[in-house]
């Protein structure tokens, strides 16, 4: 503490004291006007301190702000993301805290499973003090109500972006948000409970069906409440459903007839047949898909979706191991989506036939991931190597390749910039150190160890679902002695418990860096 204190008060004394004259210039001390104290970060105009606090850490910040009023109260104007802990002991702070910090425009609440929430009480005054508040996160507030949300929406009319889960309040709630939020773009639905229940209240679209471009409803019983919705909001262009129940071909159907901006489809692990994926391909302007361990897609969805698809650009297929898509689809994407750029292939029946259709039609192809596919060897890899010249990412996670398939990437791929190479047993590391050596500004991730089955971890809404990911790291290559793991909650418990331990896969991520804003809260 002492430590502390002392280097900050050495730090704006710099600026606070004169320079000190030492005994062998005395001579010149008499002739050295020194004039009095004064503070030169006054100086500084109250915009450029505000960019000034925007780059500091969320520590620094908060410090930095307690240094004198102005500084408190230009930190306070210029914050517009906050992040709380949404305990029911924050309630007698929020005016205070919101008095403050009366400029924010995104805001997240969260509470643990352990403690009691704020309330709706809370809530309402946070919407009164919150005039320019734009963006809304909810995590675990289970004390609030439809009562609660009614009143806020009421207040919050400018919210663009609204993100719930974990939550009670159930189909009311969401009612009272679509009708009186005119300007909601962005709909994010996780885990609410009260929507669970079987019950005859549907979701009214509301004035929000106007202007809605992105919804997502993850883990949901009676997700198909949201049907209307759906179906209403002709501006849709990102649609993500996850692990939600029900038969959702008819609510495909109903998209597909309608909706002609739909660009993003995210399917996992839902009971989707190839007659949504032929709804859905009607869509002629997607043109990022991801087909996420849903047994009943096969290659004849894929092919209908490749023929009308012709703008597609992402595509991301985790087949489940159920062999239902294979070559036939994917040679029809070779064929037909030309524009493709990033391509994810987990557990999928592919062979040397479709992926080499790739590599020669998919000239545009800049990141592309195999993981768990037994019949990818060496000749895929080297047929890959000499034909995708524009390929920057690669991954490879679980296939039968060896040191010649590393060797043929030091021959091809000249735009190559990063390589994954995790299980593959017949790799080993001194074909990557030569690889490093032949390319010396590729960056390699590499891993020998042997592992019984691919790492599992539950996908969320956020960031991509399924992707490979590949770390910014210091060093070219990193070789593990051990399994590189990323545990989700779901993979520790299918550790614990041994099940399904023969479907435990590769999460694959082709994460984007994402723009630093202020630390100070999680992104909304």
């Amino acid at each position: 503490m002492g430590q502390s204190s002392s280097t900050t008060n050495y730090s704006i004394n710099r600026f606070l004291t004169p320079a000190t004259i030492s005994s062998e210039s005395s001579d010149l001390a008499d002739e050295i006007n020194i004039g009095p104290l004064r503070d030169h970060t006054e100086d500084i105009p109250d915009d450029c301190l505000a960019y000034i606090f925007q780059l500091l850490k969320a520590g620094d910040r908060k410090r930095s702000s307690l240094v004198c009023k102005r500084w408190l109260r230009v930190d306070a104007q210029s914050r517009r993301r906050l992040s709380l802990i949404a305990q029911s002991e924050i309630i007698s702070y929020v005016p205070s805290i919101f008095t403050r910090f009366h400029s924010v425009a995104k805001l997240s609440l969260r509470c643990g499973r352990k403690s009691v929430s704020l309330n709706d009480d809370a809530l309402l005054m946070i919407s009164i003090r919150c005039e320019n508040l734009t963006r809304l996160k909810l995590r675990g507030c289970r004390e609030l109500t439809e009562l609660g949300m009614a009143n806020f929406a009421k207040n919050c009319k400018n919210l663009t972006k609204f993100s719930c889960g974990s939550c009670n309040f159930g189909v009311e709630g969401i009612n009272w948000m679509l009708k009186y939020c005119t300007d909601l773009e962005e709909l994010t639905i996780k885990r609410l409970r009260s929507v669970n229940n079987w019950n005859e209240l549907i979701i009214v679209p509301g004035a929000a069906a106007l202007s809605l471009k992105s919804i997502c409803l993850k883990e949901l019983v009676n997700g198909q409440c949201f049907e209307p919705l759906v179906v209403e909001c002709k501006k849709l262009k990102t649609l993500k459903v996850i692990r939600c129940l029900g038969d959702w071909d008819s609510v495909l159907v109903k998209i597909g007839n309608g909706n002609g901006i739909l660009s993003d489809v995210h399917l996992e692990r839902l009971q989707v047949s190839d007659i949504g994926l032929g709804a859905i391909a009607k869509c002629v302007n997607i043109d990022s898909l991801h087909i996420v361990r849903n047994p009943d897609c096969s290659n004849l969805g894929l092919v209908s979706v490749a023929e009308n698809c012709r703008k597609l650009r992402k595509l991301h297929i985790d087949g489940w191991n159920i062999n239902r898509i294979g070559d036939e689809g994917l040679i029809a994407v070779a064929k037909q989506c030309p524009e493709l750029q990033e391509l994810v292939l987990i557990c999928v029946n592919v062979t040397h036939l479709s992926m080499a259709a790739i590599a020669v039609n998919c000239q545009r192809l800049e990141r592309l991931a195999l993981c768990g596919i037994g019949a990818i060897g060496d000749a895929e890899i080297a047929c890959i190597a000499a034909k995708c010249v524009e390929l920057k990412k690669l991954c490879i996670k679980g296939c039968a390749i060896s040191d010649t398939a590393i060797e043929a990437l030091a021959w091809g791929c000249p735009n190559l910039v990063k390589v994954k190479v995790k299980k593959c047993r017949g790799v080993s590391s001194e074909v990557v150190n030569w690889l490093l050596r032949r390319k010396g500004s590729l960056v390699v991730s590499f891993d020998a160890a042997e592992s019984e089955g691919l790492d599992a971890s539950g996908s969320d809404v956020g960031g991509q679902e399924s992707g490979v990911e590949f770390p910014v790291m210091g060093d070219q290559v990193v070789v593990g002695d051990g399994p590189s793991v990323s545990i989700g909650r779901l993979a520790l418990l299918r550790a614990k418990l041994g099940f399904f331990a023969s479907r435990n896969l590769v999460p694959c991520a082709f994460n984007k860096s994402s723009n630093h804003g202020d630390s100070s809260s999680s992104n909304l």
